[in-house]
């Protein structure tokens, strides 16, 4: 039994491939490709039948312009002749051999014809041919005659000309001017249809190439949608290739950078849950050790509940400073105020000084006027100084001093200390992050100067470090000046170096 579901699991999996090849199919011709190309085909559809409507309008206007002024010309000319014709040869049976001189002569167009009616009588040269409308009905001639004079219209591809003329004898007659036009608006829309046809037909073959194009121009979109799916919460690693300078490949290393930050913040989550979890590991293994062997003796348990609450004090300082990293991103968290530097650094100092026996200086003293928050940029100071004195002994020299440079305001703590090597360097600020080489100074989790650092962005400032193994180091607070009153010079102590950037030994 289980070998036929198999095999019938096995036999449904082409039926299951040619349904999604066929959704595929049905969702490329209902895609952004289709509805784009399908309107761009009915808009320049319609743009072109109404483009031919309008020239063959316009074309009918002036064939019917320029044949009312040939018959117009051709009726006055007719009007002359008569006027200058002996009444004899007026007479009902020589007036069409009158008018068939007159056509010879003047008519040029075989399509046009002069027709006299005189007492609801035709006269017409003989040689004029008749259009078979009105050979099978000429009483429409004499409906004509009867509407309105200098009319021009047209009617049956007809257009005709009727004005009333004088003849000799008080006698009044009424020319019907026709020119059949017929020939000449069948040709126009045989051409004009030929056009439509040739513009349809140009715009399929044209829609078809504008379907692969577009289609190859869309294929980062699809990409870009198929690499959205295969991306999942432990796999950011796809990324799209980058072709051309437009502004799809703009979207495309646009996509690629948000997926780099997207890893870059996943992985960094990952490790920072990974580091807490091994800091707080530590003192929860060693309060649940010493409550697990906790016994009777009033002794042992009062000192068993001291180291409790040294951890559990060393927890909740871990707990505080996570959380300090994590308001420092936010915009609000910063409380900036007027400070005057004079004053401001005097006060760092005389702070400092209390954390530990060394020889302590200060170097510099800027004069002038900062905005920041007091608070935050004493935590960043005292954690600088504090981190001095870990790495000094009794009777080293460690300096502070603060100045405007630049449109900046700097502050440093100079030690004579062991130094930081360079590999130590390039991580000193990470999280967690402690010296590779001696012995543990501090019995913090290595947040110190990650705080720092938050502090110091959360100012719009940076940090910069100048250390050499041996010879000490100096950290740089370097802030942009915001409303400074920099016509105060600064007050020098003691030279301090020229270059506080970081370099290598």
């Amino acid at each position: 039994m289980q070998q036929a579901r198999i095999m019938r699991t096995n036999s449904l999996k082409p039926k299951r491939l040619r349904i999604k090849q066929l959704r595929e199919w049905g969702g490329a011709f209902v895609g952004v490709r289709s509805r784009l190309l399908v309107w761009y085909f009915l808009l320049t559809l319609c743009i072109t039948l109404i483009s031919v409507w309008a020239t063959f309008k316009i074309f009918c206007e002036l064939e019917q312009q320029q044949a009312g002024q040939r018959l117009q010309r051709d009726i006055s000319a007719l009007e002359q002749r008569i006027a200058q014709t002996n009444p004899s040869e007026l007479a009902p049976n020589v007036l069409a051999d009158t008018l068939e001189q007159f056509t010879q002569s003047q008519v040029n167009d075989p399509n046009e014809a002069l027709i006299l009616v005189i007492e609801n009588q035709l006269y017409l040269a003989r040689s004029t041919k008749l259009p078979p409308v009105l050979r099978e009905n000429p009483d429409q001639i004499l409906q004509w005659a009867q509407s309105s004079p200098r009319s021009s219209v047209q009617e049956d591809y007809i257009i005709r000309v009727v004005q009333p003329i004088q003849m000799p004898g008080q006698r009044t007659a009424i020319v019907v001017g026709l020119c059949d036009a017929t020939l000449r608006y069948q040709m126009g829309e045989k051409t004009l249809a030929l056009v439509v046809q040739v513009t349809i037909t140009m715009m399929i073959l044209f829609m078809a190439i504008a379907w692969f194009t577009a289609g190859r121009i869309l294929a980062p979109l699809r990409q870009l949608s198929e690499t959205a799916q295969m991306i999942t919460e432990t796999d950011l690693s796809k990324r799209m290739s980058v072709q051309g300078t437009d502004e799809i490949a703009d979207l495309t290393l646009t996509f690629n950078q948000m997926l780099d930050r997207l890893q870059a913040a996943f992985t960094s989550q990952q490790e920072f849950i990974k580091d807490v979890s091994h800091e707080l590991r530590t003192p929860i293994t060693i309060i649940q050790g010493h409550l697990e062997l906790l016994g009777d003796d009033p002794e042992e348990r009062q000192a068993t509940v001291a180291l409790v609450r040294d951890e559990l004090k060393r927890m909740n300082r871990f707990v505080n400073d996570l959380l300090l990293l994590m308001r420092a991103e936010r915009p609000n968290f910063l409380r900036p105020s007027a400070i005057d530097l004079d004053s401001f650094t005097q006060e760092l100092f005389a702070k400092a000084r209390g954390l530990a026996p060394r020889n302590w200086k200060l170097e510099a003293i800027g004069r002038g006027e900062i905005v920041c928050d007091r608070q935050r940029l004493t935590q960043v100071v005292m954690n600088l100084a504090q981190n001095a004195t870990q790495y000094t002994q009794t009777g080293d020299a460690i300096a502070i001093g603060s100045a405007i440079v630049n449109g900046t305001v700097q502050f440093w703590v100079r030690d004579t200390g062991e130094g930081i090597s360079l590999e130590d360097q390039e991580r000193i600020f990470d999280r967690f992050a402690r010296g590779l080489e001696g012995e543990r100074r501090s019995e913090g989790a290595g947040l110190g100067l990650s705080i720092v650092q938050a502090l110091i962005k959360a100012h719009g400032g940076s940090i910069e470090l100048f250390s050499r193994l041996g010879e000490g180091s100096t950290f740089t607070v370097i802030l942009p000046q915001q409303r400074l009153d920099t016509s105060l010079p600064v007050r020098p102590i003691v030279p301090i170096r020229q270059s506080l950037s970081k370099k290598t030994p």
